[in-house]
């Protein structure tokens, strides 16, 4: 029998979770015990080999780690932006796709737009639903040739505007995950500095060659954004960033794996490439996502989506309107991953690739952040330092 907080309310402490466990990359059936909001015991087997749990409790047919979303620009008609309600509010909406941290996205702009996504940031941080460990920042110092929906004006002035506002974003601490091309004058020096202050660094929108972009892995970057989107990509005599990132066993590929942004077999490819422990599930998430099709913005830019695909009015693709767990469901689908894998990709992949201690597996002392998942792969509840951040309506 399946015990709930009483009404369902948001928030209520959850002392047990029971269902098939992501443990060390396998689904076991077992249950979690949880006090103090963090993971206090993990047993394996039936109801007789689990014993008593106490209560209130949950019962899944899956139970994942809570998933993490490296690319949120925004969801559910809100955008990362000034506005720290609308980080609030994203915070508190995206547990229902499963995801229990995420890092908010901005795009290129310019000096005045970052300090007030900054100031939004921190005055939005520790609010109520998934977590927000750091922002990321996603340029300006982009190629021009690859900056898909980006502000090519911004881009053109990288440096300055980089020379205004790094220092207060560093000293602010709100830096997690920085995106550039490393080809970029600068480039190099810069993913030194950005890891020395304990940011992580991703090569992305970037025209580099292969050597180039090996050139941005020695210096420090770990991580490619969106693999094969707004990248020199792979040619047989000038391997590109494509190549390079695919080859190296020192950079996790982050993927948007909606069946637009790459080719279910693109994404089998990167999988094969890297294998599971070396990918990261994505969304790239605009305001357009988990909202009816209609016109979005993104920057300032008009964004028309037709519910599956985000697109500038020339046709760009201007982030997506994916949400995490479709993302899950795709990738064990038509990508071709185990669904154990699969998961691991959207929740514990990330986690490591950021360094983020004590969320993305099933663990004692790990915090009890949990996605709870239908035999049909459809998020019933999430779960976030042990206190219910959604559950779905009974029918």
């Amino acid at each position: 029998m399946t015990e709930t907080p009483a009404g369902h309310n948001r928030n209520a402490p959850i002392s047990a979770v029971t269902g098939r466990l992501l443990v060390d990359g396998n689904l076991v059936r077992g249950a979690v015990v949880v006090d103090g909001g963090r993971i206090v015991d993990v047993r394996i087997g039936g109801p007789a080999e689990v014993g008593p749990l106490p209560s209130p409790r949950l019962d899944a047919e899956i139970v994942s780690p809570g998933l993490v979303d490296l690319q949120v620009n925004g969801a559910f008609g809100l955008e990362v932006g000034g506005d720290p309600a609308a980080l609030r509010a994203l915070a508190a909406r995206l547990p229902s796709t499963g995801v229990t941290t995420f890092l908010p996205a901005a795009v290129s702009a310019r000096v005045a737009d970052y300090r007030a996504v900054a100031a939004a940031f921190v005055a939005a941080r520790g609010a109520a639903g998934a977590r927000m460990p750091g922002l990321h920042l996603e340029g300006p110092l982009l190629a021009p040739a690859r900056a898909g929906a980006h502000r090519g004006d911004a881009i053109a002035v990288a440096a300055a505007t980089l020379d205004d506002v790094l220092d207060e974003l560093l000293a602010a601490r709100v830096l997690r995950l920085v995106t550039l091309a490393p080809e970029r004058p600068g480039a190099l020096a810069l993913i030194a500095r950005l890891r020395e202050a304990g940011a992580i660094v991703s090569i992305g929108h970037t025209d580099a060659t292969f050597e180039q972009a090996v050139a941005g892995i020695d210096a420090g970057a770990t991580l490619a954004t969106h693999l094969y989107n707004a990248m020199s990509p792979l040619h047989h005599r000038a391997p590109g960033a494509v190549g390079a990132v695919l080859a190296d066993d020192r950079i996790t590929a982050m993927v948007i794996a909606d069946g637009i942004h790459a080719h279910p077999v693109a994404l089998n490819v990167a999988l094969r490439a890297k294998g599971p422990e070396r990918v990261a599930l994505v969304t790239d998430a605009m305001s357009a996502a988990g909202a009816p099709p209609g016109r979005y913005a993104l920057a300032g830019a008009e964004v028309i989506s037709d519910g599956q695909a985000a697109r500038l009015a020339d046709g760009t693709l201007a982030g997506s309107t994916l949400t995490l767990d479709r993302a899950v469901r795709m990738m064990a689908g038509l990508g071709g991953a185990r669904l154990e894998d699969a998961l691991a990709m959207a929740s514990t992949v990330p986690a490591g690739a950021i360094g983020l201690e004590g969320v993305g597996r099933i663990a004692v002392g790990q915090s009890a952040d949990l996605a709870l998942w239908s035999s049909a792969m459809e998020v019933t509840a999430a779960i976030v330092g042990g206190e219910l951040a959604y559950q779905r309506p009974s029918p």
